[in-house]
Parts: structure tokens; C-alpha cells; sequence
């Protein structure tokens, strides 16, 4: 099922020298990590960006639901308890279960189940009254790093990239909006909007593999939940297509490749993965352990790059990506390209955007 967010849009705010939002070329970044050629050099239509809790989280920090599967459940739990929509003895189940950090994804299904009884029937929708509650008001708590964050992601969009989610939010849809950009959130209920993202009709769109907390009967914590995608050979055949023929992005994703929903759509009929070249962008805290989970993610096709040492350094890093890209795109276009100058996806003249993003 498809939504979008409709709000007032706002001019985007030109460069300020100040905030860092200057030539990449000149500016001066936290750490000053040089961009991996093999990946500055793709054009934004070979990429898939991946986006995780870690972009989130930074985006809305304030919103510990953001943060973790955890802190989302935790989150949930909560709200059943100040809707008064538990029994002392279950609440109390459900919260040993987290404290002792057990199968989280069955913990939340069994809460969901809780929290969405049938009657006949009909399916009550007090879990969807929860979920609203823990994301009210997502867009007053953006803040300003988090958004320069997003405004990157958008950039690439506007390119060509597609861009998929394992998160409920819908911070990138909303953040587009204001910019007055119309993103639609699919989830994998509906089969045809998949097949299409897939195949490149829907750039504009934000696929979230888990559903997004605007359409709760669209949510789903395992693959059996959507096994009308699962079972259709020609969705299944361009979804995995994009995996063996794209370079995927990982952002704020810790663990995203071994989702068993990922895993699903993307991983399980894939051979030969270390032929591929996907990438990975992690925080370089413990050398020991950057260096393990580089050697891990290797033999997936996956090469994982660090773009600092703290978390505020992705945002600056993010976005000379994002240039760098965009504008040697751009260069391209003009002078040797088979592609034209405005090339048209969704009814939106990616170069053009780019240009008034650019001067505005």
C-alpha cells in the first residue's frame, strides 16, 4: 500500500559556510575521510540506498523508539500500559522477555497479536492507536545534523537512487515534503507497487520492507507475513535482480544483512555474493572490531567503509558523496552522456531539481 505526506513546503536553505554547507571540494570535515573511489565514482541510478535505525535515531534522537528494536518494543509497551490495554501479569511478561534481550522479533510479534485481538470478525485497531502515539510528532523532534543527513539522501533520490527502509518512520517522506518533493511510502503488501519499484517506475518512492507505522495492516516482523510477494516469481526475479546488477548502500544499518526480511528478499537466491560490490558505511570505534566485520562482510560482496570515528561525522561525509556523485553525473550529462540532460522519473526532471537545490 502506498501513502505520502502532504505538508507546506519550504525553500532549502542555500549553503552556509558556517554550518559546513559549502564546496565539498573546499570545506574542511571532521576527519577528513577520503571517499572510496570504486563507490564516488557509481552514478546515483546503480545505487540502492538501505537506510537502518542509525539513521533515524541520528535524524530524531530524542525518540528512544528510533533508536533499536528494542527501544521500539519497549516503546510499544508503554503505550499499552497508558492505554491501560494489559493485564499487570502480561505486562510484566512482556517486560522480563525484554530485559532478558530474548527473540526480540518474536517478542513484538506476540505483542502485535496482544494488541490487535480479533472480535468475529473484526481486528480491533489498538495497536495502530500505539504505534501513532510513539511516533506522534516526529516532525517537531528532526534535528538540524539529521535532516543535513537526509537532505543527501533526497539528492541522490532525485538522481536516480532507490531507497528502501527496515524502519517504521517516515522522517525521509516528511523531510521531502517540506523540501516539495512528494515521496510515497510502499510497503510489501501489495505486490504490482513492488514489481514497479523494483523495476525503477517508482524512484520517488520509499519501499519499507517492515511497512510503515501510517499503514499498520501493512507491518509485518517476518517473511511469512508477506507471502504474496514471497511466492510471485516475477517481483522476486526484479527485487534480486537489483542486488546482483545494483550497488546496494548501508546506512545506520548494524544488521541489516542478516534480517531475516532482507535475507528473504534479497540474499537467500543470490550466488556468488563475493562478486558483487556493495557498500557499507560504519563508524570506525574499535579497530579490532571495523576490522572484523570488514572481513565478515567480504565474503557478502559487501565493503565496509568508515566515515569516522563518531556519529556526527555521517551527515558531512554523507553529503561529498552525494555531491561528488551528483555532480560528476551532471558533468557527464553535459558534455558525454547517452542519457539526456533531464532525464524524467516519477514526473520529476532530476538535473533540473538538482540545479535550483544547487542555487537555491
Amino acid at each position: 500500500m502506498a501513502s505520502s505526506v502532504n505538508v507546506k513546503t519550504e525553500k532549502r536553505p542555500a549553503p552556509n559556510p558556517e554550518d559546513g554547507h559549502t564546496n565539498p571540494k573546499k570545506a574542511r570535515y571532521p576527519h577528513n575521510m577520503k571517499l572510496l573511489p570504486s563507490l564516488k565514482t557509481k552514478r546515483a541510478r546503480e545505487l540502492v540506498l538501505v537506510i537502518g535505525t542509525g539513521v533515524s535515531s541520528a535524524v530524531a534522537p530524542e525518540v528512544p523508539a528510533l533508536r533499536s528494536w528494542k527501544g521500539l518494543i519497549q516503546a510499544l509497551l508503554d503505550a499499552a500500559n497508558e492505554f491501560d490495554l494489559l493485564e499487570e501479569e502480561e505486562s510484566r511478561r512482556f517486560q522480563k522477555s525484554l530485559q532478558e534481550d530474548k527473540n526480540l522479533v518474536h517478542v513484538a510479534h506476540d505483542l502485535i497479536q496482544k494488541l490487535s485481538p480479533r472480535t468475529g470478525n473484526v481486528r480491533s485497531t489498538f495497536f495502530k492507536d500505539c504505534l501513532y502515539e510513539v511516533f506522534d510528532s516526529l516532525e517537531s523532534k528532526m534535528e538540524h545534523s539529521g535532516k543535513h543527513l537526509l537532505r543527501s539522501v533526497l539528492q541522490l533520490m532525485e538522481n536516480g537512487a532507490l531507497v528502501l527502509t527496515t524502519n517504521f518512520d517516515n522522517l525521509l517522506e516528511i523531510y521531502a515534503a517540506h523540501q516539495g518533493t512528494r515521496l510515497e511510502s510502499l510497503d510489501l503488501t501489495d505486490e504490482k507497487q513492488v514489481l514497479e519499484w523494483a523495476q525503477e517506475k517508482r524512484n520517488l518512492s520509499v519501499l519499507h520492507i517492515h511497512g510503515v507505522y501510517t499503514n499498520p495492516s501493512g507491518i509485518v516482523l517476518h517473511p511469512a507475513g508477506y507471502q504474496n510477494v514471497l511466492r510471485n516469481t516475477e517481483v522476486m526475479r526484479e527485487i534480486q535482480k537489483l542486488y546482483e546488477t545494483k550497488s546496494f548502500v548501508f546506512l545506520g544499518c548494524g544488521r541489516t544483512v542478516d534480517d531475516t526480511t532482507f535475507q528473504a528478499l534479497f540474499l537467500e537466491a543470490v550466488k556468488h555474493k563475493s562478486d558483487l560490490e556493495h557498500f557499507m558505511l560504519v563508524r570506525r570505534e574499535d579497530v579490532g572490531e571495523f576490522k572484523k566485520l570488514r572481513d565478515n562482510m567480504l565474503d557478502k560482496g559487501i565493503k565496509v567503509i568508515s566515515y569516522g570515528n563518531d556519529f556526527t561525522d555521517l551527515p558531512d561525509y554523507f553529503e561529498r558523496l552525494a555531491n561528488e556523485i551528483c555532480n560528476h553525473a551532471s558533468e557527464t550529462n553535459g558534455w558525454a552522456s547517452p542519457y539526456n540532460e533531464e532525464e524524467t522519473q516519477n514526473g520529476f526532471s532530476s538535473q533540473k531539481n538538482l540545479l535550483q537545490d544547487n542555487h537555491s
